[in-house]
């Protein structure tokens, strides 16, 4: 090891210790020793001292104790004149350093000095369970802690866009002269000023902004090394067996950019412990022999265009650049993007247009492979802002393909849109919304674009299926009309499939994890009597997908045993969401809006809600755009029921699970229902008389009002009364 590194090493943990030191004398003498201290939203106290020595630091008076043991981890500074081995030294001031910053950084929060404005702060357990399973697992292959600044705004967008490819998560830290790579790619427009308001918005892109200054990265390594405790089943204290865990399953890199100075050398080597290596565009002495890290463990690339691949390179980690002809990135990175209307080019389907997708399979004969067909007037041929309709219309054949495959391949239609760059798709089926960004669109997004991202999508993750893949995208109003009736025929005998299975015939529910991108808590639960809320997934759905994928989003969920039939809770069901929720949700139940209801993501086709005045709900679907009972819009709704939050009183839904006879039975059943819009019960009229005559209430269906009949909410419990709805004769909601 490099004398010189050491010794910078060595002299930024001291700087480092006594900085701790005077910082928690002076809490000691405002607070006392029985103060308490810690991070927000973790079990794990202060995790690097939980891990590596096996502290839990509750008070000042235990931290002034892992003070104590940290300065026995610091060295002098080599002699200049007897050589001796330097690199225990610089590895023991490493492990000094983490400590001392996280001493220092629990202080600040003690003193409401972090989360320093704009910056997330500490990551919480949560973070952790939601994207850290991800890097254990393959998933997301790495994750890159970039310190410093960039010479300019352009080699940051450059640097970040390489890593973004490669669905890499990255966490922006410290600066340099000043300067933040977070400034820098707001300059940029690759982050949006909204990020100063919510710098957790940064995990939808994969660039999460953590702290202006360099101690600020004990954030992300103490996140590192609460996967060894999570993830590795690792016991508090096992030092070396959470060192080795990191370094073998947590691909992290460090990325320095800028002047390195001594607490950036003495973080890094903290970093080095972990079997991070850093990577620097500064002329710093390398450290190039194997032994702590996999490969090498300091490294210097003066050429920016080539840091990103050299960071891959020096750290081992295995990543799939998506090669797809198309004018903008393809990456999962991208997936939580969203495109604001001011940012819009063009936008079809939602409350302006009509647009549909649709996946059939056909005989092997029937389909030219890569083909794609294009309809109608392009995206280029109307004016900014505009609104246009839409039709995705794909036909597989495969040797392995099943006919229940089809809505998997159709959903997957969803994530891969938002893949690319710039584009922004919600819904599914015939609801879908979809947005092209004017970035999106000035880098030459075209209509046939969809067809070409889609298919090769499709082709690599349902490659075991699919051999091969023909698409028509179309805005041509009369070949939309030609084509969307094959796809609702196709909806509808799906649906028809799962008419006769009953929660109680099956011992197995499935589970669909798809939307925790955009909202990481959520997980639906989905049993033959209801319907995922996105309308898109049944049951038979969930076991195709998981035949397909068995590692996939949707996984077998074992009922267990009963707890209550009505409200439809199982005790295996409560354990798998609240583990799959990162432990946000300790229960749930699959028939009540008002007990522990299941979490909403973003994707719900409709949204049920309490009307207290009524002594019973109503429900409205996202086409619907005027006002409700409940004095609010949908997508005022849609912002207090989303997130992946339980919300009593507020349920997002599948439409076809109000004619389902588990529908909310916890609470009423059917007879609550008393308003939705008139489009929506045309549309499930069918269904709605079966379920009143089964329930002998043969005007049950023309009693729930419509906007035609009221919106106001004492004009609903007038109309209500007038004709006789039995929610008003039920026992009372609360």
């Amino acid at each position: 090891m490099s004398k010189a590194v050491a010794a910078a090493a060595v002299r930024g943990s001291h700087d480092i210790v006594s900085r701790v030191d005077e910082r928690l004398a002076d809490a000691l003498d405002k607070f006392g020793e029985d103060q308490e201290v810690g991070f927000p939203g973790t079990a794990f106290y202060l995790p690097m001292a939980c891990a590596l020595l096996g502290a839990e630091v509750k008070t000042l008076g235990e931290m002034q104790e892992v003070l104590d043991q940290t300065k026995t981890f610091l060295h002098e500074e080599p002699s200049e004149k007897l050589w001796l081995p330097y690199l225990g030294s610089a590895l023991d001031s490493g492990i000094a350093t983490m400590l001392a910053e996280e001493m220092l950084t629990a202080l600040r929060y003690l003193y409401g000095e972090d989360p320093q404005d704009g910056w997330h702060g500490f990551i919480s357990d949560t973070w952790l369970r939601s994207l850290g399973i991800q890097l254990v697992d393959g998933r997301l292959p790495g994750f890159a802690a970039v310190i410093g600044a960039a010479p300019d705004p352009e080699t940051a967008e450059y640097i970040i866009r390489e890593l973004q490819k490669r669905s890499i998560l990255t966490f922006l830290i410290g600066n340099h002269e000043g300067q933040t790579m977070r400034d820098q790619l707001i300059e940029a427009n690759v982050l949006s000023h909204d990020i100063l308001e919510n710098p957790a918005s940064g995990w939808d892109t994969y660039i999460v902004p953590i702290g202006p200054d360099t101690e600020s990265i004990i954030y992300v390594l103490n996140w590192a090394m609460r996967g060894a405790l999570t993830f590795g089943g690792l016991q508090k204290g096992d030092w070396k067996g959470c060192l080795d865990y990191t370094r073998a399953h947590i691909f992290a890199f460090g990325l320095g950019l800028g002047t390195i100075d001594d607490l950036k050398f003495a973080s890094g080597a903290g970093a080095i412990t972990m079997g991070a290596p850093v990577i620097c565009d500064t002329e710093i002495p390398e450290i190039r022999p194997t032994g702590v890290c996999t490969y090498e463990e300091l490294v210097r690339e003066l050429d920016h265009e080539k840091m990103v691949q050299t960071c891959v390179d020096v750290r081992g980690v295995k990543v799939t650049v998506r090669e797809v002809d198309v004018p903008v990135p393809v990456a999962a990175a991208f997936e939580g993007e969203t495109v604001r209307r001011p940012d819009m080019h063009v936008e079809f389907g939602g409350k302006y247009s009509k647009a549909f997708e649709y996946v059939g399979m056909r005989n092997m004969d029937e389909v030219e492979d890569g083909k794609v067909e294009v309809f109608g007037p392009d995206i280029d041929t109307v004016k900014e802002g505009s609104a246009m309709p839409l039709g995705l219309y794909f036909e597989v054949a495969g040797r392995e393909m099943q006919k229940e495959f089809e809505p998997i391949l159709e959903r997957r239609i969803h994530s891969t849109c938002n893949y690319a760059h710039g584009i922004f798709h919600m819904g599914q089926r015939d609801l879908a919304w979809v947005r092209v960004s004017k970035d999106a669109f000035a880098a030459g997004w075209r209509l046939r674009n969809f067809g070409d991202v889609i298919m090769a999508e499709l082709k690599e993750e349902m490659g075991a299926i699919i051999d091969k893949i023909q698409c028509i995208i179309t805005t041509d109003e009369d070949k939309i009309a030609e084509l969307l009736p094959i796809a609702q025929e196709a909806y509808h005998a799906r649906d028809e499939v799962m008419g006769e299975m009953t929660d109680e015939s099956v011992d197995t529910f499935y589970s669909c994890t798809l939307c925790q991108s955009y909202a990481p808590d959520h997980v639906c639960v989905i049993s033959p009597e209801r319907v995922g809320l996105c309308g898109a997934y049944n049951w038979l759905d969930g076991k195709a997908a998981y035949q397909i994928s068995p590692h996939g989003a949707n996984q077998p969920v074992e009922k267990g045993r009963c707890i209550d039939p009505l409200l439809g809770e199982w005790e295996s069901v409560n354990d798998f969401v609240k583990r799959e929720s990162h432990g946000t949700v300790d229960r749930v139940t699959l028939y009540s809006i008002m007990d522990a209801p299941m979490t909403s993501c973003g994707c719900f086709e409709c949204i049920l809600a309490m009307l207290p005045e009524a002594n019973g709900f109503m429900i409205v679907n996202r086409e619907y755009t005027g006002m409700t009972p409940l004095g609010m819009e949908f997508s005022t709704l849609a912002g207090t029921v989303g997130g992946g939050h339980q919300t009593p009183g507020f349920l997002g839904v599948g439409r076809r699970y109000v004619i389902s006879r588990k529908f909310i039975t916890g609470d009423g059943g059917l007879p609550r229902l008393v308003w939705m819009p008139n489009e929506l019960k045309q549309d499930l009229a069918e269904g709605l008389q079966e379920r009143a005559k089964e329930l002998d209430m043969p005007d049950l269906s023309n009693q729930i009002a419509t906007e035609d009949d009221a919106v106001a909410i004492n004009d609903l419990v007038e109309y209500l009364q007038k004709v006789g709805h039995p929610a008003l004769e039920m026992e009372p909601l609360m």
